[in-house]
């Protein structure tokens, strides 16, 4: 059991009233394999009544921690097990009934999110795999709560190039369905190579085969707190910066240790990890590109922005790590450009490009995240931007996705504006992409090979 003494305790509860500290998420994983049938509606029977069975406590439980520490929960979520492996049996053409179960069961025990719609190709389809991908645009299109995702790399099997063609037609799709919704049904899919099993951030969360049955996964937070930390530092050296911002995480990561082991305990489940990230969000003062520009960069985007990110992001983990024997997830610095204001300030101004964040995402935790580009960007041009953050991911070893917005009827300059849940989409100003193709690229398909150091053993 951890123990904080009073300097801690007065120290997390000013962090929490000033600086905006929280708890991001607090994500209940859910084993489904159990549930396969062969029968679709047998199978959408037992979803459903499982996710009921495991999370109809969870929110409550959520709220019952903060009001007793203090200390606010901002999303309280759900992630099962990939549903390509859970509904091949069933042999269907469509799995779109699946995630319109998950969606109704996350809505009734109120949930912001459930993730797991969701396929696993970096080898390889099975023609599961393929139903599955072919559902994401109409499953999106029907449901509100469902968050989806597909992993075409890894460092072990290389980069899927046919999946990640697919993958551009899948979001021009899918963008197209909820073209009168600012085509966000693309804000709840991603693409990934090297995806965790213990992700409990979305749209990347679910329920990794190797887990138990049942754990809790966390995902703190805390951009405000490190931007004061330093802010307080004035013109200090990098290695002075780099050691307060330890010092500032191990401290949050020890309140993310606190509430998970509570938690877990409630709901009488294993505590899986903590996701030793900083996510920030539309608030004022909760931004990543601020602390960069806190460091001396101009303006997020502008030279130097790639190195104060790697210098926040190896500080993360170092403090979080000493803080708790469970890191996982993607643990690191996110650059979701719809979520974080300073973010969308720097592409306002212009010293942020698709570009400067894709050499960006070499240094941070999950790639290009909630990019708005032009509706009438090519598919295949949306494919080539997947595969070159997939390279950056396969070749460093390392989590890397794409979460891109080919927003119908939008051009460059354009503002998007993302309704529901909370605000937590946030808004964006389309970006501009590269007026050069790269169709006859994509076309090849097949394999991009896996590095040399994938011989690693």
């Amino acid at each position: 059991m951890l123990t904080f003494g009073p300097e801690e305790i007065f120290e997390t509860i000013r962090m929490v009233e000033m600086q905006g500290l929280d708890i991001r998420a607090v994500t209940l994983s859910v084993n489904l394999l159990d549930c396969a049938d062969g029968d679709m509606a047998t199978l959408t029977e037992k979803i459903t009544a499982k996710i009921l069975r495991m999370g109809g406590r969870l929110v409550s439980v959520c709220e019952g921690i903060e009001r007793r520490y203090g200390i606010p929960i901002v999303n309280k979520r759900m992630a099962v097990t990939p549903i390509s492996l859970v509904a091949a049996a069933t042999g269907a053409s469509d799995y779109t009934p699946v995630a319109l179960a998950m969606d109704r069961a996350a809505k009734e025990i109120g949930v912001d999110f459930i993730g797991g719609f969701a396929a696993l190709v970096h080898g390889g389809m099975t023609p599961s795999d393929e139903v599955l991908i072919d559902s994401i645009p109409h499953a999106l299109a029907q449901t509100e709560y469902v968050m989806s995702f597909v992993n075409v790399a890894t460092t072990k099997a290389g980069i899927n190039m046919d999946a990640v063609a697919r993958m551009g037609a899948i979001i021009k799709e899918t963008a197209a369905l909820t073209a009168t919704r600012q085509s966000a049904g693309c804000g709840r899919l991603a693409v990934f190579a090297n995806i965790p099993e213990d992700v409990p951030f979305m749209p990347g969360g679910h329920h990794g085969i190797g887990q138990r049955d049942a754990v809790i996964n966390i995902g703190i937070s805390g951009p405000g707190v490190v931007l004061d930390t330093i802010r307080a530092l004035g013109g200090a050296k990098f290695s002075e910066l780099a050691e307060a911002i330890k010092r500032t995480v191990f401290k949050i990561a020890r309140m993310g240790e606190l509430v998970g082991s509570e938690v877990a305990a409630e709901l009488s489940v294993a505590f899986g990890s903590v996701d030793l990230s900083l996510a920030p969000t539309t608030d004022v003062g909760d931004s990543v590109a601020h602390i960069i520009e806190e460091m001396g960069i101009e303006s997020a985007g502008a030279p130097g922005s790639t190195a104060a990110l790697a210098l926040l992001n190896d500080a993360v983990k170092k403090g979080g790590a000493m803080a708790t024997s469970r890191p996982g997830g993607f643990s690191g610095a996110f650059i979701p450009v719809s979520e974080d204001e300073g973010m969308i300030q720097a592409v306002i101004r212009g010293s942020l490009s698709i570009e400067k964040l894709e050499a960006m995402t070499s240094v941070c935790a999950v790639g290009l995240d909630m990019i708005v580009v032009p509706g009438d960007t090519p598919q295949e041009t949306i494919s080539a931007i997947i595969a070159d953050t997939a390279a950056i991911g396969v070749v460093n070893n390392k989590t890397n996705g794409v979460r891109i917005i080919p927003a119908v009827g939008k051009k460059v300059g354009d503002r998007v504006e993302f309704a529901g849940h909370k605000g937590l989409l946030g808004y964006a100003v389309v970006m501009p992409v590269s007026a050069f193709g790269a169709r006859e690229f994509i076309k090849r398909g097949g394999r991009i090979p896996p590095p040399l150091r994938s011989l690693g053993n």
